[in-house]
């Protein structure tokens, strides 16, 4: 069978390998005689699988004993509202820097539920950058200051932990978590949807720290109160068990690459290719500030828009799939999580040299 390069800016690819385990394992896990699918949520088996899976992400992302990890449902979008349900609430202000589609979202969804107040917002910048954090106006006391990692529709991407100012620091890390190092310890919250680098669609990480339990009101109901989940394993309700079995399947296979370290210096590789590619030709073209640039989604226009069609469908009839841009914005976007080998951008970008000889 032959496996297309798929450029999702998710759900997205899945390692080969995990997917060869998963489907090994699939109809008997470890001679128990079960599959995963199968399984007790609160059966022995099941329940050897999720502490594994926590004792090796701990290790992996280096998560220091403040924290606790937990398995959520929902989404990352869930998130947007459960983080000011637990963490603020009304009367009560919250910080958000908006640079994008998704933080968008998030102030949204917070507005319902307390005052937001804006640190910055690269909305009226004339470029696509990232508003510098040493301009950041942060309400010093504000429940949280909220922020997303990577702008997966505008191709944008924090290159370090902005400073808070001492409010405690919430970050959307759904597209980059697990792409390299994470300083853990500098966050209160941190919150990721599985299917970009942690697996399949299904299930939520979030890493809180301890005393922002503290903070959660006993009148939310459990299944949207972070004290609940983390006083009940994540199992106050029935999880997606085969989903959060992807994911400690997912975390294995990081580790054998080398851990974060090596991931990270494979993703930098990686996106350099595609920009150098995109950077030296006069067909195509990406307008975010270079420090400003995602490392995970690359989008990119062409100089006659009215390809854009034609280079999607000759790109998939080269094994390159989901290639086109968000409806808000258009274009082309090639999202490099970390189970897109090199071997992907190296097709794409020769697939890109020849559509502009044949078009340009």
């Amino acid at each position: 069978m032959t496996r297309l390069y798929n450029f999702s800016a998710g759900p997205s690819s899945i390692p080969g390998p995990v997917l060869s385990r998963a489907r090994d394992e699939l109809l008997d896990w470890h001679g128990c005689g079960l599959s995963v699918l199968e399984m007790s949520h609160r059966g022995k088996e099941f329940h050897s699988i999720a502490e594994k899976i926590e004792s090796d992400l701990r290790a992996l992302l280096g998560v220091p004993d403040t924290h606790r990890i937990l398995f959520l449902q929902g989404g990352a979008t869930t998130q947007f509202s459960l983080i000011p349900m637990n963490l603020s609430g009304k009367g009560r202000t919250a910080s958000y820097v908006d640079t994008g589609y998704w933080s968008r979202k998030a102030i949204q969804e917070g507005r319902k539920l307390c005052d937001v107040q804006i640190a910055a917002s690269s909305e009226n910048l004339n470029d696509y950058s990232l508003p510098s954090s040493e301009n950041w106006v942060i309400n010093v006391s504000a429940d949280y200051l909220h922020y997303t990692a990577n702008e997966t529709i505008e191709g944008m991407e924090f290159s370090g932990v902005p400073d808070s100012n001492g409010v405690p620091l919430v970050c959307d890390m759904s597209s980059n978590i697990l792409s390299g190092p994470i300083d853990v310890e500098r966050y209160a919250l941190i919150y990721a949807g599985a299917q970009k680098n942690l697996g399949a669609a299904g299930i939520t990480l979030v890493l809180i720290r301890e005393d922002m339990l503290g903070r959660v009101s006993g009148e939310l109901p459990s299944v949207f109160s972070y004290l609940e989940y983390a006083e009940n394993r994540s199992l106050v309700n029935t999880p997606p068990t085969f989903i959060w079995y992807l994911m400690g399947l997912v975390i294995e296979w990081i580790d054998e690459q080398g851990g974060l370290d090596a991931v990270a210096a494979t993703n930098t590789a990686k996106a350099t290719k595609l920009y150098q590619a995109i950077d030296r030709s006069e067909f195509y073209s990406n307008k975010v500030k270079v420090d400003a640039r995602s490392r995970m989604n690359i989008p990119f226009v062409l100089a006659d828009a009215d390809l854009s069609d034609y280079f999607i469908l000759e790109a998939e009839k080269n094994g390159l799939v989901n290639l086109r841009g968000h409806r808000s914005v258009g274009g082309m976007r090639a999202s490099l999580y970390n189970a897109m080998p090199e071997s992907g951008v190296d097709c794409l970008v020769s697939f890109m040299n020849e559509f502009e000889r044949r078009n340009g």
